[in-house]
């Protein structure tokens, strides 16, 4: 038996532990002196083992594996400041090559121009300024107020969009969802639409059902206003998670470039475009599309430098490893993890549907590779409590939540198939979603404040 004077030595800790095993652990004031750096790496190891697999996380569509030599390349290359262009060119120039390359997946006419970005939120930011910026331009060219900007949009956006409006003080004209209806086409449009409208933004992929705003119906409504109103209106696409997915899963789907009124486009390289988070693409149609007055020219360590962004200092990893995945993949890569991806979806519809349980929510249309459902009838449990149920029982991170106005009577829960999701994990998933049913349909629902511990919304 030990003694109670026992005192352990470095040696035993190295064996058995650090001394926070028995110990609380530094959370408000500032530590006094420092620990070793095994102890330090195993105090914050055991925190994170208390956190979710990233395996089993179907609400996220963040990029969470990448292959060995990808991360190798990230690892190396976390001390390299990517803003420091002088300092290191060839990223910079690597980061041209991935703006040229997602120009030609989106069919950009000409020679165009863009900018990497910490997420397709910075991206979206920027893209929405140079709408303001280039509004602005055109109706001072035309002896016109510019004191009333607005937007239009859909409300099936990623929030980010009425931040942009309150932060940058344009009016944000929401277009709201029905039961049924998840997405906007140009009848929901037109009437927003006027002098004032600095631009209109679709969606290509929501995060609450995977489907497309009707952006070339959209598109020739904007062509028709500016043929018989005059007004040139442009459309941006928020492609944050479709546009890695429609060019490889429906290339002759028309959203992109091909379509005279989409001027910009951004997209999020750390969701289907495999990288870790955060790097985002923002893709201008031509260099005129990008209001002059928001690039800077800066002379920097000896060198001048042009930057259009929000962030300054930051790794090169994730740019680096967004063109490691162009250079790796390529084309017929991309093609075929999005065809796997989107027949496990499928394959989880179809055993979802066979339960007789659900309602899969537009499975025959255009979508990304996931599966949104609700249940179809009234029971003594409802979503949240499924997602509770998954949870707590089999660690399956699966989100349940209301769609927004006018649709917020309406409760979805969407699984993503993840690049990681293998056919057995979809048959397990299935097994344990009918079994989670099975449960719940004994016991009843879960109590409110327990699901409130789980659920947090359709994730990002």
């Amino acid at each position: 038996m030990m003694s109670e004077n026992y005192q352990p030595t470095d040696a035993d800790a190295a064996l058995f532990g650090n001394r926070f095993v028995t110990q609380e652990v530094p959370t408000r004031e500032f530590p006094e002196t420092g620990i070793p750096a095994e102890d330090a790496f195993r105090l914050v190891s055991e925190d994170l083992a208390l956190e979710g697999d990233p395996a089993r996380n179907l609400a996220t569509f963040v990029t969470t594996w990448m292959e060995p030599q990808a991360q190798r390349i990230i690892a190396t290359n976390l001390h390299r400041n990517f803003i420091d262009h002088a300092e290191y060119p060839r990223t910079a120039e690597i980061e041209q090559r991935c703006i040229r390359m997602l120009a030609d997946l989106f069919h950009a006419p000409g020679e165009t121009t863009g900018a990497r970005t910490q997420g397709s939120s910075e991206a979206i930011m920027l893209g929405g300024l140079s709408l303001k910026w280039n509004w602005r331009k055109r109706r001072e060219a035309a002896g016109a107020s510019t004191s009333r900007p607005n937007l239009v949009f859909g409300g099936d956006v990623h929030v980010v969009w009425e931040k942009f409006c309150r932060y940058f003080d344009v009016e944000p004209r929401i277009v709201p969802l029905q039961p049924g209806k998840y997405t906007i086409g140009p009848a929901d449009v037109q009437p927003h639409v006027d002098e004032n409208t600095i631009g209109v933004a679709a969606v290509l992929g929501t995060t609450f059902t995977g489907h497309k705003d009707d952006i070339v119906g959209i598109n020739d409504l904007l062509l028709r206003i500016k043929h018989e109103r005059g007004l040139d209106v442009p459309l941006h696409v928020d492609a944050a998670s479709g546009g890695f997915v429609w060019p490889f899963l429906y290339p002759d789907s028309k959203w992109d470039f091909r379509l005279e009124q989409v001027r910009s486009i951004n997209v999020s390289g750390h969701k289907f475009g495999l990288v870790y988070p955060g790097i985002g693409w923002l893709i201008f149609r031509e260099k005129a599309d990008l209001a002059k007055d928001l690039v800077f020219e800066e002379n920097y360590l000896g060198k001048t430098d042009s930057t259009f962004t929000l962030n300054f200092s930051t790794g090169s990893s994730m740019v680096l490893a967004q063109y490691y995945n162009f250079v790796r993949y390529g084309r017929a890569g991309y093609t075929y993890i999005m065809q796997n991806m989107q027949t496990n979806a499928r394959v989880l519809a179809e055993k979802l549907d066979a339960m007789g349980l659900f309602e899969i929510i537009g499975r025959n249309e255009e979508q990304l590779p996931l599966v949104a459902f609700r249940l179809a009838d009234d029971t003594n449990y409802d979503e949240f409590d499924i997602a509770w149920q998954l949870a707590a029982e089999r660690g399956w991170m699966v989100p349940a939540y209301t769609m927004p106005p006018n649709a917020q009577e309406v409760t979805i829960m969407r699984a993503l198939a993840k690049e990681t999701l293998s056919r057995e994990h979809v048959d397990t998933l299935a097994r344990d979603i009918e079994e989670a049913c099975s449960t719940l349909a004994k016991k009843g629902g879960a109590h409110e404040s327990e699901r409130n511990k789980i659920i947090t919304g359709p994730g990002h």
